[in-house]
């Protein structure tokens, strides 16, 4: 598949790596220099030094031909000329773009994106994807990820293994007869800094991250057995009303919890107390201030969300809150040197947005089957959930005699609607849809098996070509 991605910043370079790793012929348009010389020093793609709104910039990039054109520059507008340009003058096939200002996506204005006007197949909002996993997280604490597949029937959640886990050094085969109606599979274990996909008989040892497939019924069954039996938080302080806080503080208020905001602007807080429904109190200052947090109520609260887009004030007041007993802290952050503070200090979770966004991205992306992908742990894995199509080399067959590529776990089955936890006897089916838990180094095998071609390892190293003769 060709890809033009318009953009090497954090976000452009992680889809362009996972698009790469994956065998696509990928190109990256930039206009910095220095941008673009680290992206051809680290990843094979084909570089192209301009701006990717100009139309021979695009022909350079080979609009004309590519199936995909994905615009993330720091520029919403930007992003909507470079699509409207690939669309109008190349017949660019599908164009992706990312679009931060609200004022874009209000439904009043949906007509706006259409073939006849801005035509941008895919819009992808950074803030609200977020803004969601932000409340996904709030809903099920103990979880330092978690994502929805089959229509919110199955959950993905990832938890850290703690002294009081229950089942620690327990082999994951015994599960079932200890919990034989329990509908979870452990599908992802991260031990030393090493994420792998574990054999039924190994066990869970303490300060491991498991990842976990669940039935959306029996999630916070399985965070209890796992030991975690930590309550919503009712009473929650938020730093930062940017359009993230705005968004989760919209959320939330309609969850009868009791929210109060600090934001450093003063005029950006009296709008925000303005957009915000009553109850919710929005107080100026800034988060890192302890008598400001304190007159914010983090002494009472169950929860403090630092939401702003500073890595280090979110860490430093989610510190400061827990010394002054805030009992949990959640953060956004978007430098991945920060996130293995996530699961410490009582910090719950650390959401990255970039991860997000890329996540959303690669679902919008892959062809075929595919109806959703979940980035894990900074890209080290995904959760895919696709459908079993027509002429499928498995259908009617028993998953204990199908041999999966190494790094692969089924994790659930929905079908029709019904939820089915895999069994070495359960049969696939047509039009099944599957959610699975790939590796990163075993997307390739992944996609050859269950799209019913042979595994071919030397897949990615025929895609190697000399695209970095193109370069800057």
């Amino acid at each position: 598949m060709k890809v033009i991605v318009c953009g090497a910043g954090q976000v452009g370079f992680g889809i362009a790596r996972h698009l790469s790793e994956e065998g696509n012929d990928v190109t990256v348009v930039d206009s910095s220099p220095a941008l673009m010389q680290q992206m051809s020093n680290v990843l094979d793609v084909r570089p192209i030094l301009g701006h990717g709104g100009h139309p021979e910039v695009l022909k350079q990039a080979g609009a004309a031909d590519a199936d995909i054109l994905i615009a993330v520059t720091a520029s919403d507008e930007v992003n909507m000329v470079i699509c409207e340009v690939a669309k109008n003058l190349f017949n660019t096939g599908k164009t992706i773009a990312r679009v931060r200002d609200a004022h874009y996506l209000d439904p009043q204005w949906k007509s706006l994106f259409a073939l006849d006007k801005i035509p941008v197949d895919v819009i992808i909002s950074p803030e609200k994807e977020v803004a969601d996993a932000v409340v996904r997280r709030w809903a099920l604490p103990g979880a330092f990820d978690n994502a929805a597949f089959c229509d919110g029937e199955a959950q993905m959640i990832g938890i850290g293994i703690e002294e009081n886990c229950p089942v620690v050094d327990t082999p994951l085969n015994q599960l079932t007869g200890l919990f034989p109606d329990l509908e979870a599979i452990v599908v992802g274990v991260k031990r030393d800094g090493r994420l792998y996909v574990p054999e039924f008989d190994d066990t869970l040892q303490i300060n491991d991250e498991a990842y976990l497939i669940t039935s959306s019924g029996d999630t916070e069954r399985t965070l209890k057995i796992f030991g975690h039996e930590e309550r919503q938080a009712r009473r929650i302080v938020m730093v930062g009303a940017g359009n993230i806080g705005v968004q989760v503080a919209n959320q939330l208020s309609g969850q009868q919890a009791v929210l109060t905001i600090i934001e450093a602007d003063q005029e950006r807080a009296q709008n925000v107390s303005e957009l915000l429904p009553n109850k919710v109190v929005v107080l100026t200052g800034s988060g890192l201030d302890p008598e400001k947090l304190v007159e914010a109520g983090v002494r009472e609260a169950d929860l403090i969300l630092a939401l702003t887009n500073n890595d280090q004030v979110n860490v430093l007041a989610i510190m400061l809150a827990l010394q002054d007993n805030c009992k949990r802290g959640m953060c956004l952050i978007n430098n991945s040197a920060f996130e293995v503070l996530g699961g410490r200090f009582g910090m719950e979770a650390a959401i990255n947005p970039r991860a997000v966004t890329i996540s959303s991205v690669l679902g919008y992306v892959r062809q075929g089957q595919i109806v959703r992908v979940h980035a894990v742990d900074d890209g080290s894995a995904e959760v895919v959930e696709r459908r079993v199509g027509d002429g499928s080399h498995f259908i009617g067959q028993k998953i204990k005699a199908l041999d999966f590529p190494t790094g692969v776990r089924l994790g659930a089955i929905m079908r029709e609607h019904e939820l089915i936890m895999p069994r070495g006897a359960t049969h696939l089916k047509k039009n099944d849809r599957l959610v699975i838990f790939i590796i990163k180094d075993a997307v390739d095998a992944a996609e050859d098996f269950f799209s019913g071609s042979e595994p071919s390892p030397q897949k990615s190293a025929s895609k190697k070509s000399n695209k970095k003769a193109d370069a800057v």
